[in-house]
């Protein structure tokens, strides 16, 4: 089995700023193929929650493993 990638020093906020960038390009594509912007500030309001909260989830299940 391989072993996991070392974590970085702030998980936390290395992860909420890249969910905040992928929440932005979900704006930005819908901007762009004049979609409905609305909506699409629900899905990335959506998105952004729900992958912050997964990751923070088992960054904190993984500290707990490793015993940090």
């Amino acid at each position: 089995m391989s072993e996991r990638p070392p974590l970085p020093k702030r998980p936390y906020r290395d992860s909420l700023v890249v969910n905040l960038v992928l929440a932005g390009v979900i704006l930005l594509i819908s901007w762009l193929t004049d979609g409905d912007v609305g909506r699409a500030v629900l899905f990335a309001i959506g998105f952004f929650v729900i992958s912050t909260a997964w990751a923070w989830l088992r960054f904190r299940q993984r500290l707990e493993r490793e015993g940090r």
